[in-house]
């Protein structure tokens, strides 16, 4: 899958240089396996399989783009691609947004 294959919901490409944040309406329980997301809004229920991608989410209101967030947890280069499919995915589902200055 190529960088151009990921989008969010409005079909523009997830930009792993802007910054993101989880959704107001979404809460996060951490598990062994990674973590439930609930969105009380929409009332979907999303797993993470990662512990990893749970320290991406969390780092996401402080860091200065969803690359940043992906550095600070230790997210090697060559697993950057999936970690930007993951993200894209919770972007179109609602779970994350795109955060404005």
């Amino acid at each position: 899958m190529s960088t151009e294959d990921v989008s969010i919901e409005d079909g523009r490409p997830f930009d792993l240089d802007t910054a993101w944040a989880l959704a107001g309406q979404v809460s996060v329980r951490p598990e062994r396996f990674g973590a439930l997301l609930y969105h009380f809004g929409t009332r979907r229920l999303s797993f993470l399989k990662s512990p990893v991608l749970l320290e991406v989410l969390t780092g996401l209101a402080e860091s200065p783009t969803a690359r940043a967030a992906c550095t600070r947890a230790g997210v090697p280069d060559a697993e950057l691609a999936s970690y930007r499919t993951a993200l894209a995915t919770l972007a179109a589902s609602d779970m994350i947004r795109e955060r404005t200055p």
